[in-house]
């Protein structure tokens, strides 16, 4: 007996070393969670009761259990590398079965699914509206996080705003009638680029005329070198602007005009804020709403976990969320391998929700935790 006794501390301080030897040996694995060796004395109660004399019978191992405390984050070079601060774990979809890790070393697959180093896809909640600004995700329902990998398609342009100052002491032109082509004609002009429903772009100009009236002009919009239409322009006392027409200021190119089977170009010119005062001929702001097609340059990931996609043309689109799971007790998590963990009752049902929301942590991209 007393042998079995010394024999159970050689084996409880064996498994000790076991567990530390194998926390040293992961010191370098992503989002690992170190484990402690728990332990419990042995006592034989005699029967009856217990004895004033009894001994113990030595030690035994009662538990390894993996503890959650937050790893440093190690800053690296890939935008898809991503850290939890905080609680929670990845939700990743592994043949139809989801494991969970705190392991984001992802990267895109050939058919341009975000996985991991063992081919298991992150889940995340898809856009209602990739195209919005500020997009609301579908919660309910859990998808692979796939990233766009085509072009962006084009939008043609629908409306040209022109904030300008026109000089209040302008004369008329020299010559007449207006003519696009002969700088007599006209005032002042000023230019930008349009585009058509298949992304061409078009180049436009915008020509001012001062008329008899000292309150009044006249704004001619031609594109690709020929006019398209004209509008009166009429100024108050003060400067502002009082009146267009006609109204709408609306601009349409044929699409036979175009050459390259797109539709008509059809935008609106907004006025609105253009002012005749006595200062030089000004362009304070000039912008249209149409862009090409682009290219995909490149993925960013917020600390909300939303995946945008950046293209050539200056465009963004939403990709998805990345959803994070939580339990009510994590360390009774099964562990799998390669650094994932499985639920089990004694862990509790996973709750999903979006990064940052609830006891939920945020995400740092371009970032791993240690």
């Amino acid at each position: 007996m007393p042998f079995n006794i010394g024999l159970s501390g050689l084996n409880a301080a064996q498994a000790d070393l076991q567990t530390t030897g194998n926390n040293v040996s992961n010191s370098g694995t992503t989002g690992f969670k170190r484990s402690r060796a728990e332990f419990g004395d042995v006592f034989a109660q005699s029967f009856g009761g217990i004895s004033q004399t009894a001994i113990g019978s030595g030690t035994r191992l009662q538990a390894v259990t993996q503890q959650f405390s937050q790893g440093r984050t190690e800053f690296t070079e890939n935008g898809l590398d991503l850290a939890i601060n905080g609680e929670g774990f990845f939700a990743l979809n592994d043949q139809g079965s989801t494991v969970y890790s705190r392991a984001g070393e992802f990267q895109v697959n050939r058919d341009g699914f975000l996985v991991n180093n063992q081919g298991q896809e992150l889940q995340g909640y898809p856009p209602q509206d990739p195209n919005s600004a500020d997009p609301d995700f579908n919660t309910g329902q859990l998808e692979d996080i796939r990233l766009q990998s085509g072009e962006a398609p084009p939008r043609a342009t629908t409306s040209v705003e022109a904030l300008l100052n026109l000089r209040s002491d302008a004369e008329e032109p020299s010559a007449a009638p207006f003519d696009l082509n002969d700088p007599d004609t006209y005032n002042f002009s000023t230019s930008l680029t349009l585009y058509d429903s298949v992304g061409t772009s078009r180049d436009a100009n915008i020509y001012f005329v001062k008329g008899a009236n000292d309150l009044e002009w006249t704004a001619h919009v031609g594109v690709d070198g020929q006019e398209y239409d004209s509008f009166d322009l009429t100024f108050d006392g003060s400067g502002s602007l009082d009146d267009v027409q006609p109204d709408p200021a609306e601009v349409t190119v044929p699409s036979a005009d175009l050459g390259n089977g797109a539709d008509d170009l059809v935008f609106e010119m907004d006025f609105g804020e253009t002012t005749q005062y006595g200062g030089d001929f000004a362009v304070n702001d000039l912008n249209q709403d149409g862009f090409a097609s682009g290219r995909l340059t490149g993925v960013d990931i917020d600390e909300s976990g939303v995946a945008f996609a950046r293209f050539t043309n200056g465009q963004s689109t939403v990709l998805g969320q990345v959803a994070m799971a939580n339990f009510t007790n994590p360390q009774g998590l099964e562990q799998v391998g390669d650094n994932n963990w499985a639920e089990t009752f004694s862990a509790g049902e996973p709750v999903f929700a979006a990064p940052g929301t609830g006891n939920l942590g945020t995400i740092q991209s371009g970032a791993l935790e240690a």
